[in-house]
């Protein structure tokens, strides 16, 4: 179309074409308006995407205090047992029963006092002669009318027939055996009217009341231990009884390595366990410790035990602990923080550093 023709139609069209005029004229305004924004403003930066890590388990794990125990084999044993020997010779004369009970200081059995209390008798006299001498010549002696060896002949001779009967007093007293401690008749090897020598045995006396376990701890646990603490026998029928740590050897045996160990132990209703084998548990001092599931403990390149947790950044952390016990069902350890976000699942998908989305596990009802 020529120029001649838009001029014609124009005149022809006059009213369209003044409203196609502001319209073309409207559209150049906006057109300018959104090139100059766009000089004049800088674009908008996009929003990055969160970071895709995966997505880990897990749950608060916090402190508890834990009762450390240490386990060992040992046997029972009277706390006191002694086998009374005859002092003299003589003849039996009077028998307790086996197995009886008896007091401290109670007589056990008898031996004939033969000529024993006639020397005794013989002594006490000699006593009184050799005292009278000693008077007599102190008299003289104040007056120089006897010499000072003769004086001190006198006295040696009394002190002699002092001893002589002390020895006589002695010999008619260990005819009579008495009990050392309260306690039971365990064995009694004589008999009625046997004659017994000095040294040959009489009975032996037990104090069951009280027991002593004997057992050996490793090298590796004895440093933990300390005369006083409390410690249980279990015996092999389960029954239990509570006592007390009473020695820890401070070298060890020269074939074993292991370091010896008593223990003191309350029987009040003296059962007869003494001579057997038990258990012992020894409670060492509480401390604290975290309690998790044996299947969340890994090791690491080194071979060490731990766990995998978050930090605060949600990264990914080997925490290396101290295994204090572990069964099938749970498992103690040392060595973390007081509290710490244990990974409960999903950490084979993340290595140490890895940077996760953490969801929380809900505690169990």
């Amino acid at each position: 179309m020529t120029a001649g023709n838009i001029g014609q139609w124009f005149e022809r069209h006059k009213k369209w074409g003044w409203w196609l005029l502001l319209l073309a004229l409207a559209l150049f305004w906006l057109w300018r308006g959104e090139l100059y924004r766009a000089r004049a403003e800088a674009p908008e930066s996009p929003v990055p995407a969160a970071i895709a890590g995966p997505s880990v388990e897990v749950t608060w794990l916090e402190a508890e205090s834990y009762q450390p125990h240490i386990l060992l084999q040992g046997q029972l044993l009277p706390h006191r047992q002694v086998v009374l020997r005859a002092r003299v010779g003589a003849a039996v004369t009077a028998l307790p029963q086996l197995g009886q009970a008896v007091a401290e200081g109670e007589t056990l059995l008898a031996l004939s006092e033969d000529e024993r209390r006639a020397h005794l008798a013989r002594a006490e006299a000699e006593v009184a002669l050799r005292q009278a001498e000693v008077a007599a010549a102190e008299r003289l002696r104040r007056n120089n009318l006897v010499s000072e060896t003769d004086y001190l002949a006198l006295k040696s001779a009394a002190a002699a027939a002092r001893a002589a009967l002390d020895a006589a007093r002695l010999a008619l007293d260990h005819t009579r055996v008495t009990a050392p401690f309260a306690g039971s008749i365990d064995t009694l090897p004589v008999e009625l009217g046997d004659f017994v020598q000095a040294g040959d045995p009489l009975l032996t006396l037990v104090d069951v009341a009280s027991l002593k376990l004997t057992a050996q701890v490793p090298q590796q646990q004895v440093a933990q231990l300390r005369p006083g603490l409390p410690v249980t026998a279990v015996l092999l029928d389960g029954r239990e009884l509570e006592g007390t740590l009473t020695f820890v050897a401070s070298a060890a045996d020269g074939a074993t390595r292991s370091y010896a160990l008593e223990a003191r132990l309350d029987n009040p209703q003296q059962w007869r366990v003494a001579g057997a084998s038990a258990g012992l548990r020894i409670a060492l001092p509480a401390r604290p410790a975290h309690r998790l599931s044996p299947a969340l403990l890994a090791l690491d390149e080194q071979g060490r035990p731990g766990i995998r947790a978050l930090d605060d950044a949600n990264r990914v952390r080997f925490m290396p602990v101290t295994l204090l016990a572990v069964n099938t069902e749970q498992a103690w350890v040392e060595g973390l923080p007081a509290r710490v976000r244990l990974i409960t699942r999903g950490a084979g998908f993340a290595v140490e550093g890895d940077e996760v989305r953490a969801v929380e596990r809900e505690p169990a009802a």
